[in-house]
């Protein structure tokens, strides 16, 4: 076969020379029909060039389709990778005329032509830059231009090479993918897309071809974001169309837009929502594919992005999509499902919306799965969806006590259990928005020592700095909210759960620690934590051996407090720097190890050090 290709390299140098089309025609065939990599050992790029200056059309068709083929290989598109070849090749790039004698060569020239310079464009760089310095890309934009909606094999070759060379060429840089929209690439696309809405299926060729560079232009392109008409437009195709391909291409395309509140809303008031909704229900029982199940989350997905804007969340409300993601609650598709637990917590980002859905039982909904899936062998992301809605309902203080009854706390603590630092986090934080307010469940979950001691392991070895802060925090509420309002006075105080959380090891360094945490907020809750300790615990001893001032003393809360104040004292505000003064003072009527411990620290000159806190002595 060697020998053949020698002979048949040999004939065409010698056709060239002659200027023989006649010669070079099945010569060229010959090449373009054989494996690309025969031709790697030979140079006939200039032989190319040569024939591409006849004025024979057919010549230049077989030209082209012979250096589209030798070109797939790397060593070959790397010689027809000169300015000479490119300019000749663009040079010759005409839209396809409309006349009938000359059309089907016409189309099949730009069709031979755009496969050349497609696969010369193909990971190269170079020659996607010659391309540019040569103006020839508003060239090669133009062929968008022309219209072909007659329905032949010839067509679809055409409409699939002509958007793909435009896709080989965009991948190239930013620059370029800047320059194309200034070309009004988009503007084109957008007027083909929309012709095609006419009929939806009967376009899915072109269709295939034309989102692609859509796709591409939002990857090269940050912060692109298409007219409202092209996303109206999208969002019409993906309801109308039935090819999963370009199904998918529409939710790639409308996920990238929906970044923008402005389109969220947008997609809201279209309806596509809705839209996706109807199409799932039509199709699910057919996602039975890993393709279909890849496709059915995009879409999921989607209904969940648009629901996380404000504006559009608030729209939807008013919609049957609150009915329709509530139907999702009862579904057996694991999919539908975590949509809709996602989507009715982003519904529930308002107290109204919070207090509207425990008015309508749907938290017995929510409980009711979670009570099914909340062991160790269950899915991380339905998990995380239902605490993620839990959470939200239960802020809202009028909620509080209706999901406490409805058994959220039996639910949820045996996901103790569970250590993926998502379900975690979320876990901790719906327990603290529980108790906010709740002595009598705060006080229940202080005495829970398995509790206690899995918060205080978290909070001292998680790598995950939201396990370990949600766990700081728990601790500090539980005990803020069991005791903030207990005077140390009364004759009969139940200290029971403080005595138990004081007694788990590492539960008070775990609190003396937070004062160093580098959220003020967190620094407070300490300081709140700490001072109700120090005020009704003061001097009872935790253990036999142990009292709570040796505690403090072993966790180093003289180091903490200068280490506090030292870094924060600048920025603190006025309710911190009060209950910084009032858990020192504290500290100072305690023994005189303690107080000795603070001289250590310099903890008095320090606190004089606090801006704030020298413009209120001084008023």
């Amino acid at each position: 076969m060697e020998a053949d290709m020698d002979e048949i390299i040999a004939g065409l140098k010698n056709a060239t020379l002659e200027k023989s089309s006649d010669r070079a025609l099945p010569l060229l065939k010959h090449i373009s029909d054989a494996e690309a990599n025969l031709c790697d050992k030979y140079d006939i790029k200039n032989d190319l060039l040569e024939l591409l200056q006849l004025a024979e059309t057919n010549v230049h068709v077989q030209v082209a389709r012979c250096i589209a083929e030798v070109a797939k290989t790397e060593n070959q598109r790397t010689k027809f990778t000169k300015e000479d070849v490119i300019r000749r090749l663009t040079d010759l790039l005409r839209i396809p005329t409309t006349e009938n004698d000359t059309k089907d060569m016409s189309l099949e020239l730009a069709t031979q032509l755009c496969r050349a310079l497609g696969n010369i464009c193909y990971a190269n760089d170079d020659a996607r830059n010659i391309i540019k310095e040569l103006g020839a890309d508003e060239r090669i934009l133009a062929l968008l231009d022309y219209d072909v909606d007659t329905d032949n094999e010839e067509r679809d070759q055409f409409v699939r090479v002509r958007c793909g060379l435009i896709s080989n060429y965009l991948l190239g840089s930013d620059e370029i993918a800047e320059r194309a929209v200034e070309l009004k690439l988009i503007d084109k696309l957008e007027k083909i897309l929309n012709r095609c809405l006419v009929d939806v299926d009967q376009h899915e060729e072109l269709l295939l071809s034309i989102l692609p560079p859509l796709s591409i232009l939002t990857e090269q392109i940050s912060d692109l974001y298409f007219a409202p008409t092209l996303n109206k437009i999208i969002a019409q195709i993906l309801a109308k169309c039935t090819n999963p391909d370009i199904a998918e291409s529409c939710l790639a395309l409308l996920h990238y837009e929906a970044q923008n509140d402005d389109v969220k809303l947008l997609l809201a008031e279209e309806g596509l929502c809705e839209t996706i909704y109807r199409l799932l229900e039509k199709y699910k029982t057919f996602a039975n594919t890993d393709e279909a199940r890849v496709l059915m989350k995009l879409a999921c997905d989607l209904i969940v992005l648009i629901l996380t804007g404000d504006k559009s969340m608030h729209y939807l409300y008013t919609t049957p999509l609150l009915k329709c993601m509530e139907d999702w609650l009862d579904s057996y598709d694991v999919e539908l499902l975590t949509t809709g637990v996602l989507a009715l917590g982003n519904f529930a980002r308002t107290d109204s919306h919070c207090i509207h859905m425990v008015e309508k039982k749907i938290m017995h909904k929510l409980l009711s799965i979670l009570a099914k899936n909340n062991g160790t062998e269950h899915q991380m992301t339905l998990q995380h969806a239902l605490l993620s809605t839990l959470k939200n309902l239960v802020i809202p203080k009028p909620n509080k006590a209706a999901v406490i009854d409805a058994g959220l706390v039996d639910i949820i603590l045996p996901m103790l259990e569970i250590h993926q630092a998502p379900v975690v986090f979320k876990l901790l934080g719906t327990l603290r928005m529980t108790v906010d307010g709740q002595e009598k469940l705060a006080s229940q979950l202080l005495q829970n020592e398995k509790l206690v001691k899995q918060l205080v392991h978290w909070s001292q070895t998680s790598e995950f700095t939201g396990v370990l802060g949600e766990s700081l925090r728990l601790m500090a509420w539980l005990i803020k909210h069991a005791y903030h309002h207990k005077d140390s006075d009364q004759t009969v105080l139940d200290d029971s759960g403080l005595r138990k959380f004081v007694a788990v090891e590492g539960a008070v360094a775990s609190m003396v620690g937070m004062l160093a945490s580098t959220h003020l907020v967190m620094q407070n809750e300490a300081l709140i934590a700490l001072s109700i300790l120090t005020t009704i615990f003061h001097n009872k001893s935790a253990t036999e051996s142990v009292t709570l001032d040796e505690l403090l003393i072993q966790a180093g809360v003289g180091a903490k407090l200068a280490e506090q104040i030292t870094l924060n004292g600048e920025t603190m505000s006025k309710e911190l720097v009060e209950n910084l003064q009032t858990f020192v003072k504290q500290l100072h009527t305690s023994s005189d190890a303690l107080v000795k411990h603070l001289q250590e620290h310099n903890i008095d000159e320090l606190l004089k050090t606090i801006p704030s806190l020298v413009e209120y002595c001084t008023l």
